[in-house]
């Protein structure tokens, strides 16, 4: 019974990590399954992409030290992208951290910057459980969700 729930987990920890995953599609299976409570999906989902998330901070807080290591699995050169775009933003970026592709680099940028883990946490647990909120009354019809 709880194997789902932790493939969930799973699917949305590496999918916030740098590791290419997808998340909703496991997250929309089960919704449609019926087999959990609705609520507990969106936690399961939401808690693994944000401590997904919380790795690529911590990752970017020895970037500068370990950026030129061959296991370390940013180039120096986009290193400094996802720095410039995190430096003219700042922690109001955060908000993309659900964003495909985007999301991924700005928080390996924000634990480059310096960025207090409290204020990280926080807004990325806004937008992520925000994303798996919005896709699952989207799955549901937002009279079902609310």
């Amino acid at each position: 019974m709880m194997g789902g729930l932790w493939l969930l987990f799973w699917a949305a920890f590496l999918a916030a990590s740098l590791v290419p995953a997808q998340s909703e599609a496991v997250l929309v299976g089960l919704i449609l399954r019926q087999t959990y409570p609705v609520w507990v999906l969106v936690l399961v989902a939401g808690i693994g992409n944000v401590l997904g998330s919380c790795v690529n901070w911590g990752l970017g807080r020895v970037a500068e030290t370990q950026a030129d290591q061959r296991w370390f699995p940013v180039s120096r050169a986009n290193l400094a992208r996802a720095q410039e775009r995190y430096q003219r933003w700042g922690w109001i970026s955060l908000l993309a951290s659900w964003v495909p592709i985007i999301g991924d680099p700005i928080t390996l940028a924000s634990g480059v910057m310096r960025e207090p883990l409290w204020r990280f946490f926080l807004v990325v647990s806004i937008a992520k459980f925000g994303r798996y909120i919005v896709l699952t009354a989207t799955v549901l019809g937002a009279e079902r969700f609310f």
